[in-house]
């Protein structure tokens, strides 16, 4: 993940992550181990399986103790061994697989409005009855439960079918879960097992969030409707969750240390148990293949459970090939703007004006220009430049604005160092790495944050101006502001390294300058410095960009209670957006040139036209099956995902290519042809669909059989089939991209397509 990517107070966050690996219990040579058994397998001497697992367990260790059992999300336990101990178990009975847990890390309102969910197009989704029987799960740091995003008034009881609770621990009471908030539950044991215990002092062992990012995401996805909201005076007006009348169940799986798998897997499989119909993962780790990713395993089982499960792509872009999370049973979101921003310009004593943004609330600056100095002249250190703690020379500094050049540290560690060197503004200068991506803090000082190309003429203006002075003038909140969206910097792209074959992310939401509910714990920046506290905060990552889907995704199954999980993700992706109103393409940031599927894989979500998408590519739990079958997995990797005994028929051919997605990933490998199948489902009723294809080479012919698809009824089913024919070779590491169009007159159902030369 590039830290440079991260929102501040994300990035605050790993870093506390990283200084954790301080401390090792239980000595060196001990790990936590998440252990797969294979169920129908027990010894008829035990009746309960639990029993059976601690002495499978006795039979290598007589210390080691069970973390936690697992009925839902796999079949097995999670425990502390050495790695002699977890060979020996792997040769017990009924143990598939003894893998070593993963840690995972945070992937760090306007919105409902950008989105078309303003009043007039309310009508669509119902506000009472089945909209308030839907339950969102949100995975993270927990919640600030005081927070009016999460205020329970005019909610009815809770929903019948909901199993879950509310535990109570340190500043966190059961009384304080209601009828908006109806489950907060907290997962430590495999983070203390590695980390040692929770620091109370710093984090409370319990759902209360101290960090803000839960509490974020939570109301980004399913807050009440609050008011008045706004972070220190920005982007003022009403806040509300993109499933407003939703329940919201939060499961603490994240700390100070990181997120771990074992902890992440006990939440998902309670939240099975708890009867969640949404999943939202904010978090990601290293790809791995699906029988070694917790979260990917978790996730099959909660998809044959019906739950959609929606996880961030990751902030480690603008680089290719930096996705996480990248199953097929799992929708794959990256991270785009919205159409308002944050002003504040950099003010040069040569006349010069050059626009960035900013978040700071305080005292303006003189109305002169102050003497300005680059901090790479204003410090003894290599790395001056940077802003790093202790870094700035105070004699140099005092009075001054300082010009900072991203990277390596937090943006607002940076305006904090400069605060503390005496220093009383700053410009904070991209470089290479985040072009003209513009992020906007909350910084504790004057301060600015510019692209690139404006970094540079500003470096340089300084650099050799004999007596430089500048200023920053914050303007506050604009709207309207065009293009938007477009695809972040930071978002992670494509192709999957997983399965080539899978194209992902599956979509884009929103991402940048998102305002949500925040913790009363942390000021806004999450510096410990920073004594502010706010009921809302404005922060950026594909963390932001999940729970816009995730709360989607609900509206949808509130309209569409029968609806699968993968349903629900065809119609996100086959109605997203490409282009602007204007018919051009939609833009990355990091290029200034259009986005491609690898960066914005279907689209932009638009769920207005999504509660009636016309046509669905349905999946279920027996495509995934044969889906792992075309991946050559063997029947135990097969069991450590599915949790159960399948083999792959000998006589069939499987494909990776047939999977029924709703996007086509095509890899050439010299000259051939290659054929998709894919099935289309009615949930629009009667109609003929004309197929249309779009492509941007001619090295590639791409054909369509039937040409139409006539349907005469809802639910169903017309199969069809494309074949791409490689008329002519490309360089190795080319790509081209196109689409596949359905349209009935009324509905427009579209797949990208992404061509590789390998």
């Amino acid at each position: 993940m590039s830290s440079s990517s991260l929102s501040s107070p994300a990035l605050f966050f790993i870093l506390l992550l990283h200084l954790g690996f301080c401390h090792v219990s239980q000595g060196a040579q001990h790990a936590t181990y998440i252990v797969h058994m294979a169920q129908s397998q027990m010894p008829s001497s035990f009746d309960l399986h639990s029993l059976w697992y601690d002495s499978s367990l006795r039979s290598v260790s007589q210390s080691a103790q069970l973390l936690y059992t697992y009925n839902n999300a796999i079949h097995g336990f999670s425990t502390r061994l050495t790695p002699q101990e977890a060979d020996s178990l792997l040769t017990q009975p009924g143990v598939i697989s003894v893998l070593p847990e993963q840690r995972y890390e945070l992937h760090t309102t306007r919105t409902p409005l950008f989105l078309g969910l303003d009043v007039p197009n309310a009508d669509l989704f119902p506000e009472t009855g089945s909209s308030s029987d839907v339950v969102v799960g949100v995975l993270d740091t927990g919640v600030w439960p005081e927070s009016k995003s999460f205020s329970d008034v005019g909610f009815g009881p809770i929903p019948s079918t909901w199993k879950g609770g509310c535990e109570a621990g340190t500043n966190f009471t059961a009384s304080l879960c209601n009828r908006k908030l109806i489950g907060a539950r907290f997962f430590a044991r495999g983070y203390e097992a590695t980390m040692g215990p929770v620091d109370e002092s710093k984090e409370s062992r319990s759902p209360r969030d101290d960090d803000g990012h839960g509490s974020h995401t939570s109301s980004t996805a399913a807050g009440s409707i609050v008011e008045g909201a706004s972070l220190l005076g920005f982007a003022s007006g009403t806040a509300r969750g993109m499933a407003q009348r939703a329940r919201v169940a939060v499961y603490k799986v994240c700390w100070e240390g990181g997120c771990f798998s074992s902890d992440i897997l006990a939440a998902i499989d309670k939240a099975i148990d708890d009867n969640v119909n949404v999943l939202s993962m904010s978090l990601g780790g290293g790809t791995s293949d699906y029988y070694r990713d917790s979260v990917a395993i978790g996730a099959f089982a909660a998809m044959e459970r019906g739950i959609l499960v929606s996880c961030s792509a990751g902030n480690s872009g603008p680089s290719s090939s930096t996705l996480s999370n990248v199953a097929p049973w799992i929708t794959t979101v990256g991270a785009g703007t919205i159409d308002r921003d944050f002003p504040a310009v950099a003010i040069l004593g040569n006349g010069k004006n050059y626009s960035g943004v900013s978040l700071f609330k305080g005292d303006a600056l003189p109305a002169k220009t102050l003497p300005f100095v680059y901090a790479g002249n204003a410090s003894n250190a290599t790395n001056g430049n940077l802003c790093g703690t202790g870094t700035l020379i105070p004699e140099k500094v005092k009075g001054k604005i300082v010009m900072c050049d991203r990277g390596v540290n937090a943006r607002v560690q940076k305006g904090e160092v400069v605060k503390a060197a005496g220093g009383l503004g700053m410009i904070l200068a991209n470089t290479a790495e985040n072009g003209e991506e513009l992020v906007a803090d909350a910084h504790l000082l004057p301060a600015t944050a510019v692209g690139e190309k404006a970094g540079d003429i500003i470096r340089h203006y300084v650099l050799t101006d004999p007596n430089p002075t500048a200023s920053v003038l914050i303007r506050g909140t604009v709207v309207n502001v065009q293009p938007s969206p477009v695809v972040a910097a930071f978002s992670s792209r494509g192709p999957n390294t997983i399965t080539p074959d899978i194209l992902k992310p599956d979509l884009i939401a929103p991402g940048v300058n998102i305002l949500a509910g925040w913790t009363g714990s942390k000021g806004p920046t999450g510096l410990a410095s920073d004594n502010r506290r706010v009921e809302f905060n404005i922060i950026s990552g594909t963390s932001m960009s999940c729970p816009h889907v995730s709360g989607l995704a609900a509206l949808l199954k509130s309209v569409h209670p029968e609806w699968s999980p993968a349903a629900i993700r065809s119609a996100l992706m086959t109605t997203a957006y490409k282009t602007y109103k204007d018919g051009k393409p939609i833009l990355d940031v990091t290029t200034g040139k259009p986005s491609t599927p690898f960066e914005h894989g279907a689209g932009h979500v638009s769920p207005t036209t999504a509660i009636n998408p016309g046509l669905i590519y349905d999946l279920t739990a027996v495509d995934y099956l044969g889906f792992l079958c075309a991946l050559n997995y063997t029947p135990s990797q097969i069991r450590s995902v599915s949790r159960r005994n399948y083999t792959c028929d000998p006589s069939k051919k499987y494909s990776v290519a047939d999977l029924n997605y709703p996007s086509f990933a095509v890899n050439v490998d010299g000259s051939g042809v290659y054929k998709y199948t894919r099935t289309v489902t009615s949930v629009g009723g009667a109609g003929s669909y004309s197929v249309k294809v779009n492509s941007d080479t001619t090295a590639v012919k791409i054909s369509v059989e039937p040409a139409v698809l006539s349907f005469k009824e809802v639910n169903e089913k017309k199969s069809y089939t494309v074949t791409f024919t490689v008329n002519s070779s490309k360089a190795s590491g080319s790509n081209s991209f196109g689409s596949i169009e359905w349209s009935d007159g009324k509905h427009v159902v579209a797949s990208p397509v992404a061509i590789s030369w390998t």
